[in-house]
């Protein structure tokens, strides 16, 4: 059974981090591309950073890039998604994502709100 679980997420000031993880079940995580989505009331699902599964090589949406990184670890199978200098906008609900060829998987998600 597969099984994408997210966790990590809360209430945060603006300016503050905080350390997105999904934990991973029922597949062989280390041929997965990870990716980090997130979705904002009103507004279509975005993606925010990839990680592929060999080399490692990372993306990112032009809004995050410099303030989050995401990482694996595969021998946990676990994908992390460091924010930091969080703004307003960055709130939303955040999913993580498991990609290799016709498979996709997707997690429940775990919303982030930014306020002060």
């Amino acid at each position: 059974q597969v099984q994408l679980v997210e966790s990590g997420g809360g209430l945060v000031q603006p300016g503050g981090s905080l350390r997105l993880s999904c934990a991973a079940s029922g597949f062989t995580f280390r041929i997965y591309t990870m990716n980090w989505y997130r979705q904002a009331p009103g507004k279509e699902r975005e993606l925010v950073a990839g990680i592929r599964s060999a080399v490692g090589s990372t993306n990112y949406a032009d809004s995050v890039k410099g303030r989050f990184t995401i990482s694996r670890d595969n021998a946990k199978n676990t994908v992390f998604l460091q924010m930091n200098s969080l703004k307003s906008k960055d709130t939303a609900v955040y999913y993580c994502d498991a990609l290799w060829g016709p498979y996709k998987y997707w997690g429940q998600g775990t919303q982030v709100s930014v306020s002060s």
